[in-house]
């Protein structure tokens, strides 16, 4: 039976969370153990419908995934993964559909196999996002490709080798897909205008523990010299930042003080100078983030960019603070075409937004008012979360598999700070 989300909102929030590994960190570390066969142990990966659903595409592919280990504060688990069955080189429709970050096995196939036969992975809620410059990427490599049924079909009888790769635009999936492939190719290839983010660098650290020659890391320009063979290695995931940035909002919304445990101030730069600017109290230790809020929040604009600027993956919750706070903000999305889907939603809680291009103004109101609403994609389902903690009265928000693929025990971690939040199974309409 379908489950809603219900939050009484009002009750500010004091204590502490531990920020889970990043989803977006994990996912691509784990299609890397298919550069080279053997045992991999995966450190803190985060408790998540996307994670299962990845290890299940793994295991598809012959790959044995087990469970080491499952931590009660905030679900993350430690994954084994061994890959010296690895059989299949064919990632199918039924899997890659719910998950477009499926097609990171593509890269990783092609070097380890010389073949690969995976699902096109299509659209999705917040825009079309293709894959073509992973294959043109690829095809610079000298792999054959065929667009058949659906699938792309990718060969290298004699191995991919190296190539100069530019980008039209930074590409985070494609960077990390093109990365994996390129590790193990004959010769050098350069990747230009590469993807920046954390998630990516802790890719590329994976890499080099297995062999990988690669500098750049964290810059547009990546080069990579290709080596003979990988070797496993035991690897940890990094925190993850859009979590940790979910919850200095949550506080910004609900008002209150909560430390944020393993949480990593130096990922979350832009987002913390910009909260800062609104009134948010927030101090920075080794150990984590502490933030504070007291009183009304002043507004700031937005624009989101591709890292180290402010990420799109926080846009819909810093929206959902804008709502209430004093004055007029401008929120303008520049990743993606069609992240807007969350400001009816938060029409219907109260909120003053209107939509300009690709820009939301929104002018503070004093309150938000409790009302049903619905999750249409991960970051919306956050920022009703958000909106809702901060808002007079009950709640409810359908749709929450959207916020499973992406936040672990979210309802557990702000029942432990104080938070009125529970899960109901959804009455029928029928009746």
């Amino acid at each position: 039976m379908e489950q809603i989300l219900v939050i009484e909102g009002g009750y500010s929030l004091k204590g502490s969370v531990r920020i889970s590994g990043a989803k977006n960190a994990a996912l691509p570390v784990l299609a890397a153990t298919l550069l080279s066969p053997g045992k991999y142990l995966i450190k803190n990966c985060p408790e998540l419908l996307d994670v299962k659903t990845f290890s299940k595409l793994l295991e598809t592919l012959g790959i044995t995934v087990t469970i080491e280990k499952v931590y009660d504060e905030d679900g993350s688990m430690d994954l084994c993964i061994d890959t010296d069955s690895l059989s299949s080189f064919e990632a199918p429709y039924e899997l890659v559909r719910t998950m477009r970050a499926s097609v990171l096995v593509l890269g990783p196939l092609v070097a380890s196999l010389g073949k690969a036969r995976v699902s096109l992975p299509g659209g999705c809620a917040i825009g079309a996002r293709p894959i073509d410059l992973h294959l043109k990427g690829l095809e610079l490599m000298g792999a054959k490709l065929n667009l058949k049924e659906g699938y792309v079909e990718a060969k290298a009888k004699g191995g991919l080798k190296g190539a100069e790769i530019a980008f039209d635009i930074p590409t985070v999936t494609g960077t990390e897909n093109l990365m994996m492939a390129a590790v193990t190719a004959k010769g050098e290839t350069v990747i230009r205008n590469a993807a920046r983010e954390p998630e990516i660098v802790c890719l590329g650290e994976m890499l080099c523990k297995m062999g990988a020659k690669i500098k750049g890391l964290g810059t547009d320009t990546i080069y990579i010299k290709g080596v003979k063979k990988l070797k496993p290695t035991d690897w940890e995931i990094i925190p993850d930042r859009i979590e940790a940035g979910t919850y200095l909002m949550a506080v910004a919304a609900a008002g209150g003080e909560l430390f944020l445990k393993e949480a990593d101030a130096s990922l979350l730069e832009t987002v913390i100078s910009k909260l800062r600017e609104t009134g948010l109290k927030i101090e920075l230790d080794h150990s984590g983030i502490l933030c504070k809020k007291k009183g009304r929040l002043n507004a700031v604009d937005v624009k989101t960019l591709p890292y180290p600027g402010f990420p799109t993956d926080l846009q819909a919750q810093i929206m959902a603070i804008m709502a209430t706070a004093k004055g007029l903000s401008v929120i303008t999305e520049t990743i993606f075409e069609n992240r807007f889907q969350h400001v009816a939603e938060l029409k219907r809680l109260g909120a003053d937004i209107k939509i300009e291009g690709r820009s939301a103004i929104v002018n503070g109101v004093r309150h938000l008012t409790g009302a049903p609403v619905m999750a249409t994609d991960l970051r919306a389902s956050a920022s009703l979360v958000i909106a809702a903690l901060g808002a007079k009265g009950k709640t409810t928000i359908s749709q929450i598999y959207h916020l499973d693929r992406g936040y672990s025990r979210i309802e557990q971690k702000l029942s432990s700070v104080g938070a009125k939040i529970w899960r109901e199974d959804k009455k029928s309409e029928n009746k």
